[in-house]
């Protein structure tokens, strides 16, 4: 990685260090991260002695996202990976790597003693995580450093620590001030997409325009606003939806992606990839069983009329294979037995990372690289009425209501779980957050 000169926001950034906490949030590719690697690479040089600390969902995202282009930006003897161990090495002092992905997390670092700590997308991790975390920085003249996407605006992250920055350098550059009494010791630097003058032009355009709605005014404008309203906003019947009759010929069957219920409907939906010159993705044809208009099934039942359905003709002119991947509910335990019972192979729990596969799928939606064929009954039924939970958003959480969502679950299963199949057909560079670590095409089930 060649570096560049550092933006302009970046450099007022670095001019007003804080004592104890640089947080640097906003949108999405606007040079955050390399401005705060740059930083923490010259703290661990400089800083107090001590154990240090990097720390994000996994430690695979801590390595992908921080230690890979550390290696670019300094060189791999500088920065060595000891894969395995949890630990590297920067400038020759070691650093653990922690992954905090859900509330026992907080355990891996108590008792700890640390002189310094990067948290990477800090707003996606337990809050019991980072209260820990804060409190083992006991050494004289620790600090911590840490980037963040926006959420929504109840979320602990802004209310509880970003808005009692001592020092905000907002979005437009501005350098607000708090005083000593009302504060933290905590810096807050906003980015915008705009602030990063290393991008293509075309690029920030093509980022602009894949988000809608709440993800856009969150990773472009750097707000922290609420989900309201319909999740998938940007979903329009006339440029979305083709008659079966007209759908464009398939380059490669992706999956198939299964939601299951025994009282509510269970949903099968297969995905391919279209042979255009400029690819999509398109949802061929939907299986729906709704128990209560048409009776409860046993697993047996259902895997017969699954496979019947999967080995059916999905195409109005190719004669297309079975789908090579069934990727179906993680908690749908006993249909996958039945369905390995009954010969059916590739079946994988899908990637269930709900918030990253809503905006993956808002994405596509919003660029137009989705077309669903009026087979998809149940999808297209769903999609308008699919919504952000009123009440949920009350408490800071982001997550659709739990109703008539089996056909748009589905979906998301199939897409979220097979992007290391259709990314680089698709020229999708868009970032989203904890991607799967397996999934078809990365690792065997």
């Amino acid at each position: 990685m060649k570096l560049q000169p550092l933006p302009a926001k970046a450099r007022l950034a670095l001019s007003h260090p804080s004592p104890s906490i640089e947080a640097y949030e906003g949108s999405v590719r606007s040079g955050k991260t390399v401005a705060t690697l740059i930083d923490w690479a010259r703290y661990i040089r400089t800083g107090p002695a001590g154990q240090l600390a990097m720390c994000g969902r996994t430690e695979r995202t801590v390595i992908n996202n921080l230690i890979l282009p550390m290696q670019e930006m300094f060189g791999p003897s500088r920065v060595r990976i000891n894969y395995g161990s949890g630990v590297v090495t920067v400038f020759g002092r070691k650093v653990h790597l922690y992954g905090a992905n859900n509330e026992q997390a907080r355990t891996k670092i108590q008792g700890a003693t640390l002189a310094g700590a990067y948290v990477d997308e800090a707003s996606t991790l337990p809050e019991s995580f980072f209260n820990m975390l804060y409190t083992r920085l006991s050494v004289p003249g620790a600090k911590l450093w840490l980037t963040a996407n926006p959420e929504g605006p109840k979320h602990w992250l802004k209310t509880k620590w970003l808005d009692k920055a001592r020092v905000w350098v907002d979005g437009k550059g501005r350098v607000i001030e708090q005083p000593a009494d009302v504060s933290l010791e905590l810096h807050r630097y906003t980015f915008l997409l705009d602030d990063n003058e290393a991008l293509d032009p075309a690029y920030v355009d093509r980022t602009k325009r894949s988000y809608s709605g709440v993800f856009r005014r969150r990773y472009i404008d750097a707000e922290w606003v609420a989900a309201e309203g319909s999740v998938y906003d940007q979903f329009d019947e006339d440029r979305h939806v083709i008659p079966f009759a007209e759908t464009p010929q398939i380059a490669r069957v992706l999956a198939a992606g299964i939601d299951y219920g025994t009282t509510n409907p269970t949903s099968a939906l297969i995905l391919g990839l279209t042979a255009e010159q400029h690819p999509r993705l398109v949802f061929l044809d939907e299986y729906r069983h709704d128990p209560e208009t048409h009776g409860k099934l046993t697993d047996a039942e259902q895997s017969r009329r699954i496979r019947a359905f999967l080995n059916g003709r999905h195409h109005p002119t190719q004669a297309l294979p079975q789908p090579p991947y069934t990727v179906i509910d993680p908690a749908a335990a006993s249909l996958k037995v039945q369905l390995a019972h009954d010969g059916h192979r590739g079946i994988w729990d899908a990637a269930n990372d709900v918030l990253p596969g809503i905006k993956l799928m808002s994405s596509l939606i919003a660029t137009d690289q989705l077309l669903i064929t009026d087979r998809c009954k149940g999808l297209i039924g769903e999609l308008p009425g699919y919504v952000w939970d009123d009440k949920k958003t009350e408490k800071g959480e982001d997550a659709p209501v739990k109703a008539n969502d089996h056909s748009a679950d589905a979906a998301r299963y199939a897409i979220y779980t097979t992007q290391a199949l259709w990314r680089t057909a698709l020229r999708f560079t868009e970032e989203v957050t904890n991607a799967p670590s397996q999934g078809p095409g990365l690792a065997a089930a």
